[in-house]
């Protein structure tokens, strides 16, 4: 007898991936609960975005020691904008979890400006490849779920 096919969820979930809800937003990004340091925020998925970043303005509110970076952003906003790193940070997605992550800070406010115009709430941070590649992501775009695996 053939046993049924699993879901992709069954599937994902019995080889140890954690299962994230995706929030769809006006601007036709996916935004996710995440905690950095403990502190709860709102970021933005963004598969095209090469780091994780945070609002050089909400630095101390997630605990973030940075120092300048000799690199530059490009990106949504103006080119080569100025940014800091902050090393050793926990990140916590669902139930995945990782230490002593590097995580970008740039100014936000052009992203956040975008969002205001089309009447969407400002995030605090945008989730990047370096996280989606480190969890190994599944995005079921149909269903909204981010999964992340620990290896």
């Amino acid at each position: 007898m053939k046993t049924p096919p699993v879901s992709l969820s069954e599937f994902l979930i019995d080889n140890s991936y954690f299962k994230i809800k995706m929030h769809a937003i006006v601007s036709n990004h996916f935004k996710i609960i995440c905690k950095i340091n403990g502190v709860k925020g709102v970021f933005i998925i963004d598969t095209g975005a090469s780091t994780t970043f945070i609002d050089l303005k909400l630095k101390a509110r997630f605990k973030l020691h940075s120092s300048p970076s000799i690199i530059k952003a490009s990106g949504a906003g103006p080119d080569k904008m100025d940014t800091f790193l902050s090393k050793n940070n926990t990140i916590k997605i669902g139930g995945w979890v990782k230490t002593r992550f590097p995580i970008a800070l740039i100014d936000l406010s052009y992203v956040n400006n975008a969002f205001d115009s089309i009447d969407t709430a400002p995030v605090d941070g945008i989730i990047g490849a370096d996280v989606l590649k480190k969890g190994y992501a599944v995005i079921d775009y149909e269903k909204k779920y981010l999964y992340l695996k620990h290896k």
